[in-house]
């Protein structure tokens, strides 16, 4: 329900090819590292988002998705789940066009909220994983 393969092949293919990546740093052992670097690698600009504001795969990192100056299409959210509902309303303030929670985030009024607002979403799934498939 919450990953439906249209969505997802929208999400990653007609929607946009900007990502804001919140809760990416330049710590290499964590998910969202390596995660963004497949996005990159299948054409995807990533755009850094965490409080220190890191320069991450050689892009300019912004503390938070409000002080990204230009327009973002998707957020991909490497928060805690109970974070990450926030960074969702976020990301329709900001006026991104789809939101995506990784594996193991799950949060149902967000999920709500979001499409409610008119973006895409998926939840409990990963794009690294995903796009390749989509691509083969």
């Amino acid at each position: 329900m919450y990953g439906d393969e249209a969505t997802i092949r929208r999400i990653l293919t007609e929607l946009g090819d900007t990502w804001a990546v919140v809760g990416l740093s330049s710590n290499r052992g964590r998910a969202a590292y390596g995660v963004a670097q497949v996005l990159q690698r299948f054409g995807k600009r990533i755009v850094p988002v965490h409080p220190k504001a890191e320069t991450v795969h050689g892009e300019r990192g912004y503390a938070s998705l409000a002080d990204i100056p230009f327009d973002v299409d998707v957020v991909d959210v490497f928060v805690n789940g109970d974070l990450a509902g926030a960074v969702a309303d976020e990301a329709v303030t900001k006026g991104a066009r789809a939101v995506w929670f990784q594996l193991d985030v799950v949060d149902e009024a967000a999920y709500q909220r979001t499409r409610t607002a008119g973006l895409e979403m998926v939840m409990n799934r990963c794009p690294a994983i995903e796009i390749p498939r989509l691509t083969l």
